[in-house]
């Protein structure tokens, strides 16, 4: 390993902590303005979803080239280039004219940011090797990751207020400059210089983006398209072809992004069961739960970043907990047990959304309990992946970590979206079924589920339907998504359990990096 003389530690870490503050809050600032984007830009429900996935599914495609390529040319330039260059792509979402520059535009945001991100662990893993100082950076790095995770809608509910949709992404070009004079006062230059003898598992890379962008494709599209029609089969036969061909060429590649002979290790299967589990329900549930407060509950943008406070921040608070409860039972239960509680959040928002009556409180006790269970979830699962795996193999471990992340969090993006509109479609069936065809009350469904009821009343040009109808179809729409959401937990929370297996003696000295791995 060579690295050049150690520069400011302090500011090489505030650096690093922006990067994280950035990152987080472009997953959690933007489902606020979604509704806005789709008054301003005459965004489609399927715009929408892109919006977001654009991000997740970019970030994805760089997550294994990133650590390759800053391992080889140089830890702190690389992570210099990626800051830039999401600042740069925030610009250009900020300065987009209409809905297609922007999907695009978060295409090219989300690669940089999932760059971003890479080279800001790679650099502080390497910038603080003491283990009392490194300990410290990481919990300081972990409570400003949280903050913009946590506190992104309300960041992005007080610029709309405040400003207009553009500077949401605006904002990161200036945060961007100063990132990069943080990092060339305080960064030290680190690279490997075995690195240039590992080949870059391009073919991988390219394969697995292909699967994934297909099956999202699929599952966004189908309808529209038809799901047995050349289109959809076409989709359908790109997804498959592409992760069959991952599956072969990760198993003949030297150097591959996944080793999936680390699935044979009881305590990582667990970890990574676990990290698919709160993306299979808690993370995607916060691109919709904006859209549930402002069409089925009639809240305005500053009231809903308020409310999704009680779903994020517990996840700022439990980290400690879980850290303790891991260190004294075992993450065979410590896991399993957070998801059952993103679970029985879900069902309890399901239960508390058909007592809307009473006020939009209702669903807040469910979206708490939500929110504990995730936080005791993501710290043991993150810390298990790495942990439970030899050390030669713990950065690839969290590449497969934070891939598995963002791929089950970009299908589960367009799963949500397409049980919303099946909810609705539903409720609307029963209520409208005897006076429009089945072509407009699907594009009633669609446009409900984006969350203009305003505009869905004005096209529906029935004087004896009241947004009151319109409402409760949302509601029962969002009541499905949430019965989707705790069924997927409660599943993978099952599965954790017993991948674990009853053998496992991963007590609490199993959950510290380094003691593990030596397995």
């Amino acid at each position: 390993m060579s690295s050049s003389a150690p520069r400011h530690p302090t500011l090489a870490l505030a650096a690093i902590c922006l990067a994280a503050l950035m990152f987080g809050l472009e997953i959690s600032s933007v489902p606020i303005i979604l509704p806005v984007l789709e008054a301003r830009l005459h965004a489609d429900f399927q715009d929408l979803q892109w919006i977001m996935n654009a991000y997740t599914i970019a970030c994805t495609t760089v997550l294994m080239a990133t650590g390759t390529l800053a391992d080889r040319y140089g830890r702190r330039r690389m992570f210099a280039l990626t800051v830039l260059a999401f600042g740069l792509a925030s610009l250009l979402c900020g300065l987009a004219p209409a809905t297609p520059v922007l999907i695009a535009a978060r295409f090219l945001q989300g690669m940089a940011g999932g760059a971003m991100f890479i080279c800001s662990i790679a650099i502080l893993s390497h910038q603080f090797p003491d283990g009392r100082a490194r300990g410290r950076a990481f919990a300081i790095w972990g409570v400003v990751a949280g903050i913009g995770l946590g506190f992104g809608p309300v960041v992005g509910g007080a610029i709309i207020a405040l400003a207009s949709w553009h500077w949401v992404f605006l904002v990161h070009a200036p945060l961007a400059l100063l990132g990069l004079a943080l990092i060339m006062a305080g960064v030290a230059e680190s690279r490997d210089p075995l690195a240039s003898q590992q080949k870059l598992d391009l073919a991988g890379i390219v394969t697995l983006t292909i699967a994934v962008l297909g099956l999202t494709w699929l599952i966004t599209q189908g309808d529209s398209l038809g799901w047995t029609s050349p289109a959809a089969l076409g989709l359908m036969a790109a997804a498959a072809a592409g992760l069959a061909a991952f599956v072969a060429v990760e198993r003949f590649h030297p150097h591959p992004m996944f080793d999936f002979s680390v699935f044979r290790i009881r305590d990582f299967s667990g970890a990574i069961l676990g990290c698919i589990g709160m993306n299979c329900s808690y993370w995607p549930f916060m691109i919709y739960l904006p859209l549930y407060f402002s069409a089925g509950l009639g809240y305005g943008t500053t009231a809903a970043g308020l409310a999704l406070l009680v779903y994020t921040v517990p996840f700022l608070v439990m980290p400690p907990i879980a850290q303790w409860l891991l260190l004294r039972y075992r993450a065979r239960f410590v896991i399993p047990a957070g998801l059952f509680l993103i679970g029985l959040g879900f069902m309890a928002m399901k239960w508390g959304s058909g007592l809307a009556h009473l006020g939009g409180w209702t669903v807040l006790p469910g979206a708490l309990i939500a929110g504990i269970g995730l936080g005791l979830t993501t710290t043991p699962a993150t810390n298990m992946t790495t942990a439970s795996v030899p050390v030669h193999r713990a950065g690839m471990a969290s590449g497969m970590d934070v891939s598995a992340r963002l791929i089950s969090l970009a299908i589960n993006i367009a799963v949500m979206g397409l049980v919303l509109v099946a909810g609705i479609l539903a409720a609307l069936r029963g209520s409208l079924g005897a006076t429009l065809d089945a072509a407009r009350l699907r594009a009633l469904a669609e446009q409900l589920a984006g969350g203009d009821v305003a505009g869905a009343q004005q096209a529906l040009a029935l004087p004896d339907v009241s947004g009151a109808v319109l409402q409760a179809a949302v509601t029962h729409g969002f009541g499905w998504v949430m019965l989707y959401g705790g069924l997927g937990a409660w599943l993978t929370a099952a599965l954790s359990f017993a991948v674990f297996g009853g053998r496992q003696a991963t007590a609490a000295r199993d959950a510290s990096p380094g003691v593990a791995r030596g397995r």
